[in-house]
């Protein structure tokens, strides 16, 4: 239990930092609607894991109406997500995101409706993901990568990469 709130903690103190303007981890604790899914997603995960499907969904979709943010109980979130302005972002079920990533609103790391089990996408350490951005299928996304507002993104991606439209990879 001592970990569960030890990570929240290096949540909203990762917040505080990458927000320019916050000005505290309470503020962050209290205020945040990034910060509030990523607590109710720790418990939804835990939830999903122990196969109690529909309590994970139901505090899923509370969380939903509360945030506006839209996170699958079995999607795996490493550490230190940043959730900014996060309304209108969708996670899917077999998504996983890495550790110290940043994602603005109205993203959706979802399916394309042709896979059957391993369906959305992997996102590596330090990636930061742009209003808008669509990434979509059981496709890689390296460490270090930027992508740009409303991005489209179908094809895995290298790391230390940067995107800036449909599929369109720069590296800088």
């Amino acid at each position: 239990m001592f970990k569960f709130f030890k990570e929240l903690y290096e949540d909203a103190k990762n917040i505080a930092q990458k927000d320019p303007a916050c000005k505290s981890i309470l503020e962050v604790i209290i205020l945040y609607p990034g910060f509030h899914i990523l607590v109710n997603h720790r418990l939804c995960y835990y939830l999903y894991k122990h196969k109690l499907y529909f309590l994970a969904s139901l505090f899923s979709q509370i969380g939903r109406h509360f945030t506006g943010i839209e996170i699958h109980p079995g999607a795996e979130i490493g550490r230190k997500l940043f959730i900014d302005h996060g309304m209108g972002i969708v996670i899917g079920e077999t998504t996983r995101i890495g550790n110290n990533c940043t994602i603005y609103h109205n993203v959706t790391l979802g399916g394309t409706g042709k896979d059957k089990f391993k369906r959305h996408p992997d996102i590596g350490d330090n990636v930061l993901i742009g209003a808008g951005a669509q990434i979509l299928g059981p496709i890689k996304i390296g460490n270090n990568v930027k992508i740009g507002a409303n991005a489209t993104v179908f094809k895995s991606i290298p790391e230390n990469s940067t995107v800036i439209k449909f599929g369109e990879i720069i590296n800088i």
